[in-house]
Formats: C-alpha cells, sequence, structure tokens
C-alpha cells in the first residue's frame, strides 16, 4: 500500500526560504526599534517641539513596522513550509508552544505600532501659504 504524500509547491518553498532569512534579523531590528522608543520617550520627557516628536514617532513607526515583518516572517517560517499552501497547517502550527510564542510576539508588536500610530505621532499644521496659493489657482481654473 503506497501512501500520498503531498508535495509542496515551489512558491511554497521559495517563500519558506525567503522567511528565514528575513527573520534572521529580527532581533537587530527588535533593538533598533528599542532605540527609537527610547529617543521618543527621552524627547517627550524634554517636552520637545512638535516637529522633534513627529520625526522620532515617525523613525519609531518604520522601526516597529520592519520589526513587524520581521517577526511575521519568523511566524510564517516557524509554521512550516506545509503551512504555505493549507490553512488547516497553519492553524495547528499556531497551536504549538514555537507557534503562540511567534503569533503573541506578532499581535504585541502590531499594538504597539497602532499605540504609536494614535498617540505619539503629532500633527504638525501644514504651512498656510502653499494652501492659499493651491486655493487661488483653484478657483482661477474655476471661473
Amino acid at each position: 500500500m503506497a501512501f500520498f504524500r503531498p508535495r509542496v509547491s515551489r512558491e511554497a518553498e521559495v517563500r519558506y526560504h525567503a522567511d528565514l532569512e528575513i527573520s534572521k534579523s529580527f532581533p537587530e531590528l527588535l533593538d533598533k526599534a528599542r532605540v527609537a522608543e527610547q529617543r521618543l520617550r527621552e524627547l517627550q520627557a524634554a517636552q520637545a517641539p512638535d516637529e522633534e516628536l513627529r520625526e522620532a514617532g515617525l523613525a519609531l513607526d518604520k522601526a516597529l513596522t520592519e520589526a513587524l515583518r520581521a517577526a511575521e516572517a519568523g511566524q510564517r517560517a516557524t509554521f512550516g513550509v506545509y503551512a504555505y499552501d493549507d490553512r488547516i497547517r497553519r492553524r495547528k502550527a499556531k497551536a504549538t508552544p514555537e507557534g503562540a510564542m511567534w503569533t503573541s510576539e506578532v499581535e504585541r508588536l502590531r499594538t504597539l505600532r497602532e499605540r504609536n500610530r494614535l498617540w505619539n505621532i503629532p500633527r504638525v499644521p501644514e504651512v498656510t501659504v502653499g494652501r492659499v496659493v493651491r486655493d487661488e489657482r483653484h478657483r482661477a481654473a474655476a471661473h
């Protein structure tokens, strides 16, 4: 009696190896995000101007996004090459200790990024001169 062993698609294999490479940079990217967060906290404590706070908030957002992408790649790689093509294997892999660890890390980073986007990136008013000129050109074109 021969058993059927499902093959892995070439695309899944390529994505798996790419995710393995991306996930190797996760610790460095997480450290980069910690440094960016520390810089933002220092500026907030010093009551820096909104422009500086915005730059630091955007830098933290970029660092968190990079770390999140690496964590998601690590999560997918942990699930295994078969999970790229099979949602049941993906779901079962989330229940393993290592899969659950990566899943919680991804959720934590998403939450941090959302919180940063909501509260730590101050809105800086646009220059009104550019808006006035644009509005006058728009009015002239309409008449």
